[in-house]
């Protein structure tokens, strides 16, 4: 299996993980999937395809907006900060990431062990001009 599909394997799985705990909004046909997960998760494979640093300190954030009735995302605007207790804040630069028809965005954050972390993302759709905006909450534990 090449680097690139066990990405894709691991970010599917992590999601469908995720789903059931609400980790998706919904803004008209599109549906925006979102998790944040240590960078440990990655191997060390697929990190060196894509420049992702991990390490027990770092981790990902990944989004993917879906049309109504897809099977897999499609190209957007995504960008967004992360913010820890003490309002330290960190710029997410989002890459894209394409295989087949499969698009989705990972940026990469630091954190300190049981530092619970609020995320701002905001993602627009291709082909709109309306900007979505939400954020979330998850606590992280050096591995």
């Amino acid at each position: 299996m090449k680097p690139v599909s066990l990405l894709i394997g691991l970010l599917l799985t992590l999601g469908s993980a995720v789903a059931d705990d609400k980790s998706v909004k919904t803004y008209g046909d599109n549906k925006v999937y979102f998790s944040a997960f240590n960078s440990s998760f990655v191997t060390p494979e697929v990190a060196s395809v894509y420049n992702i640093s991990r390490g027990a300190d770092k981790g990902l954030v990944n989004i993917a907006v879906v049309p109504a009735g897809a099977e897999s995302g499609k190209t957007a605007l995504v960008g967004g900060t992360v913010n820890d207790l003490l309002a330290r804040q960190q710029v997410l630069n989002f890459i894209e990431i394409r295989e087949g028809d499969a698009v989705y965005y990972l940026a990469p954050f630091d954190f300190d062990n049981e530092d619970p972390l609020t995320f701002t993302v905001n993602v627009r759709p291709g082909g709109s001009t309306v900007t979505h905006s939400f954020s979330f909450q998850r606590t992280f534990y050096k591995d």
